[in-house]
């Protein structure tokens, strides 16, 4: 295919971006590979530890995406050494213990299952680092680390903390930074793509490209997109993010508690929407604009309609206080009951809508727990509830459960 012009394609890759590392490459790259119609060769990089994909990671994902839709060649390297070794950042706190093989092959598989959904990957080479450093030799080792000093390595973030913490440095882990650069120089990248953290190692491939007598590689670096909590980056581990293979309607339900000042970061950097319309959408009420956003997403990710049909039921469900279809049920035995009856208070912790009776007592005292279909309120924290067979109970906004007899 054609590829476009130059200043085209610098608009297209520029958008969402914090950094581009040297920033005056990229137009020189991107004219050559004009002048000589060969694509340029795009590299992201993974390590498949058993995450799922969430809005997070489609941030590099989609700038891979609008390269190959410029003409250029999407190259994923599976880093299923690298995993081996572990990310030294920490990011991964719940991983304890080094991966074994399977576990990562295995990881990789479901890993790319999903990259699916936003990469084209019957047009991308996949590669997996092990190709090369499963065969290495130790002199072959030797001869690679011998290209980077200590100095180096200690000026990475991570272990410049740890240095000056006095915390452990281990051995094996000094090796990721220089495996992740040798990646590029494996694979001739042109052009690699990340978050603003990997700076050190885009630099450190430039380094070892340079030595092996290839072009340097271009850093193309994102922001970190924040989670639904609006301030620390998305993350499984801080419950705050959008999975792109959650259902429709849990995504359309996260979207819709963002805090409105996050909103056109998640405009830029998940949708391709001209940056004046969103301004427009910005600008007016941020109900609608966080609904456009929602649909727009999930769309991309799900069925044309899915995200009108979830936008529609969380409309009934919780935009106009509706009761949802899919309740929740608790269940109690008939010999619990008094004469057909429990006292409130026990009530909502039998049915663990509350922790504790004191708990429930509070929120009775507050005004925030109704019971029946028409939603009474219950305003006596001693009173005693007729209990029928599928009674509704609800506590504050989202909370509710109807009861089962066993």
């Amino acid at each position: 295919m054609p590829f476009p012009s130059v200043d085209e394609q610098v608009a297209i890759i520029r958008r969402g971006i914090e950094k581009i590392v040297p920033e005056q490459e990229l137009a020189e790259r991107l004219a050559q590979s004009l002048k000589t119609e060969t694509p340029l060769r795009v590299k992201y990089g993974i390590d498949p530890t058993g995450i799922d994909v969430h809005l997070g990671h489609t941030v590099p994902l989609r700038k891979m995406r609008q390269f190959q839709e410029l003409g250029h060649q999407a190259v994923i390297i599976i880093g299923n050494y690298t995993a081996l070794v572990g990310d030294p950042s920490g990011r991964d706190e719940a991983r304890k213990k080094r991966l074994t093989e399977e576990d990562v092959e295995r990881n990789a598989r479901d890993y790319l299952a999903q990259v699916g959904k936003v990469v084209d990957l019957s047009k991308a080479e996949i590669h997996r680092n092990g190709d090369w450093f499963g065969p290495m030799s130790f002199a072959a080792l030797l001869e690679l680390c011998s290209k980077v000093t200590v100095a180096q390595l200690l000026t990475r973030d991570d272990f410049a903390k740890r240095y000056k913490e006095e915390r452990p440095i281990f051995l094996h882990e000094c090796l990721y930074p220089i495996m992740q650069a040798y990646d590029s120089v494996q694979i001739k990248a042109d052009v690699e793509l990340g978050g603003t953290e990997q700076l050190y190692t885009f630099m450190l491939a430039r380094d070892l490209q340079r030595d092996a007598g290839l072009p340097p590689q271009i850093g193309v670096m994102s922001p970190i997109l924040v989670g639904t909590d609006g301030t620390r980056r998305m993350g499984k581990s801080l419950d705050n993010y959008i999975g792109i293979a959650d259902e429709p309607f849990e995504m359309m339900k996260k979207f819709m508690q963002l805090p409105d000042a996050v909103m056109r970061m998640y405009y830029e950097l998940l949708t391709d929407l001209p940056l004046d319309q969103v301004d427009a959408l910005l600008a007016g009420h941020p109900k609608e604009a966080k609904i456009h956003l929602a649909t727009t997403v999930i769309d991309q990710y799900h069925s044309a309609d899915s995200g009108e049909t979830a936008a529609a039921r969380w409309q009934s469900e919780i935009g106009e206080g509706a009761l949802p279809s899919d309740i929740p049920e608790a269940f109690l035995h008939r010999s619990q009951l008094t004469e057909g009856k429990m006292q409130a208070g026990i009530l909502l912790k039998e049915t663990e809508l509350c922790s504790s009776t004191s708990e429930a007592m509070r929120l009775i005292g507050q005004g925030a727990v109704y019971v029946g279909d028409e939603l009474r309120r219950v305003v006596d924290r001693k009173e005693e509830i007729i209990i029928d067979d599928g009674l509704l109970i609800k506590v504050g906004k989202k909370k509710m459960c109807r009861v089962r007899f066993m």
